[in-house]
């Protein structure tokens, strides 16, 4: 199936609580436009060097989510257009966004990445650091981001049991915060979690967004 058709299928069975977020990473721009032909419009990269690359060749209209892991040196890149930054695993990578962001003028929505997969080489926080982050006086004077969720990557494992329990577990840990610290917030709602091989189950689960490749532009070459 083409590109568009790949988009209309999964628009077609995916809720519509449910944001889509099409991972373009080392696909070309032609394959980005096929999927906005379509009517698609969130897009997301994991390295800042292909984002802002890819960003001034393509339509202003669309939102750009970074969605791998982020230094604190390359935030100033990407501060005056991405729409979203899903994967915040540091007071000093919040304190990074905010200062880049005040310099723009914007506010930018962010997600704090949550640890629930068995990997070490995943980033994240503990539930424990996330409430100490979230009980800091650092944070709480921040006005250029905005918390609107959380964020998880699974264990890399055909063992989808556990993949479910990981992905419960992320589902557990937002309500426990969005009761302790965002009880009367609007906009804390988000959690991004479910790739390409496990985004069912990430939305059985009480995903919001899904950040998926793959099944929209086909398997990438390395």
């Amino acid at each position: 199936m083409s590109i568009q058709e790949n988009i209309r299928k999964l628009d077609a069975e995916i809720p519509g609580h449910v944001a889509i977020i099409a991972v373009s990473k080392r696909k070309p721009v032609e394959d980005i436009m096929q999927a906005y032909e379509a009517g698609h419009r969130i897009f997301g990269e994991n390295r800042v060097q292909e984002l802002i690359e890819k960003q001034p060749l393509l339509p202003g209209d669309i939102n750009w989510h970074m969605i791998g892991h982020l230094q604190t040196n390359k935030v100033k890149y990407i501060a005056g257009f991405v729409d979203m930054i899903h994967s915040v695993d540091s007071l000093k990578l919040a304190l990074a966004i905010d200062r880049e962001a005040d310099k723009t003028g914007r506010v930018i929505p962010v997600l704090l990445q949550v640890h629930i997969a068995d990997e070490e080489s995943k980033f994240g926080f503990s539930e424990d650091e996330l409430n100490s982050l979230l009980d800091s006086q650092e944070l709480s004077v921040l006005r250029n981001i905005r918390i609107d969720g959380l964020m998880g990557m699974a264990t890399y494992t055909e063992d989808l049991e556990k993949i479910r329990s990981e992905f419960r577990y992320l589902g557990e840990v937002f309500s426990r915060v969005k009761n302790a610290y965002f009880a009367g917030s609007d906009h804390f709602r988000q959690i991004s979690m479910g790739m390409s091989g496990d985004y069912e189950i990430a939305i059985e689960e009480g995903s919001t967004m899904i950040r998926v490749g793959t099944v929209i532009f086909g398997a990438r070459t390395y």
